[in-house]
């Protein structure tokens, strides 16, 4: 069975798009932790990260911190948080989470956000790009 993110690269969920290429999507998450959330995902679809292909992993990463400088810029954070966790999805992607101190990495604190503040965000990011 297709992971959610892998609806998401075909086009049977919509989403909110930062950035792709042609072994990546970004996106934002629809529940940040905070406005900016974001998750960069190879479209081939992996479990694990040690399994990427060597190609799709530099590319994730690569597209991380290009991602990574238009959050930060947009957000004011004082960095940008990666985690790549893997419980909730059994498809390798990448967290890019705005944040001010360690306790912004707590995903408890992640929750829904209006369509207007997720379209201003990604316009935002975007365009900072």
């Amino acid at each position: 069975m297709a992971s959610v993110f892998t609806k998401i690269i075909s086009g049977e969920i919509p989403s909110y798009k930062i950035h792709e290429d042609d072994l990546t999507i970004t996106i934002l998450t629809i529940e940040p932790i905070h406005l900016g959330h974001c998750l960069v995902i190879p479209k081939q679809e992996v479990n694990h990260w040690y399994d990427v292909p060597e190609a799709a992993y530099l590319q994730v990463q690569k597209n991380a911190q290009k991602v990574a400088k238009a959050i930060k810029a947009v957000t004011g954070c004082s960095r940008v948080l990666t985690a790549a966790i893997g419980f909730e999805v059994q498809h390798y992607h990448l967290h890019l989470i705005p944040a001010w101190s360690m306790a912004d990495l707590n995903f408890s604190k992640a929750s829904k956000r209006s369509e207007t503040e997720m379209k201003e965000i990604q316009e935002k990011i975007r365009a900072a790009l």
